[in-house]
């Protein structure tokens, strides 16, 4: 049975860096972001593959149901039984298709949902640090942040109902917020 954990936070939280040291960390880890994951399909060839680029290539959202059927596809392809995937759930919507989609789903147990705590000035300061240059910066910084928060209560409060929801705080250093969560999953695996 694969292992599952889904790593959510703020724009500038860290969460796909931590990821991404975790698995290089252990050999029984991977690491999957919902981009890459479409990127390996569209990339396979597969039918679900075409459909996904031909929503892409309209610029329309890849329905929910073939993210769900994407997402578990490639979690049950991982090479190793932990898998790691940062930014997903990223509303209420994804979140209820996919624990739908995982109660009949015999392969894969979602084990835990990590929640990147950082406080707004913080995740304003790593994202408008990065210095990508539009002047905007701000104003879509604005928006990140407020489609990121606008569910994050429910979500919090459906996995916290599961016992799954677990808080790291994303505060300090990369190296002290990577060991906090992978001495949890270490925990739960």
């Amino acid at each position: 049975m694969k292992k599952l954990f889904l790593i959510i936070g703020a724009p500038g939280s860290g969460k796909t860096t931590d990821a991404e040291l975790i698995a290089k960390r252990h050999e029984n880890i991977t690491h999957y972001s919902t981009g890459d994951m479409f990127r390996a399909e569209v990339a396979s060839g597969s039918e679900r593959g075409k459909i996904i680029q031909s929503y892409i290539d309209k610029g329309n959202l890849v329905p929910i149901d073939i993210v769900i059927e994407t997402i578990v596809g490639a979690i049950k392809a991982s090479p190793t039984d932990v898998v790691v995937i940062d930014g997903y759930p990223r509303s209420v919507e994804q979140m209820v298709e996919l624990d739908k989609y995982l109660k009949d789903e015999s392969e894969v147990e979602l084990v835990s949902v990590i929640e990147v705590v950082v406080s707004e000035e913080t995740a304003r300061e790593r994202v408008l640090g990065r210095g990508r240059g539009a002047d905007d910066n701000n104003e879509v910084f604005n928006n990140r942040m407020k489609v990121y928060l606008e569910p994050l209560k429910e979500i919090e409060e459906f996995y916290e109902k599961q016992g799954k929801l677990q808080k790291i705080d994303g505060e300090g250093t990369i190296e002290e917020i990577v060991d906090n969560m992978d001495t949890f999953i270490q925990s739960k695996i």
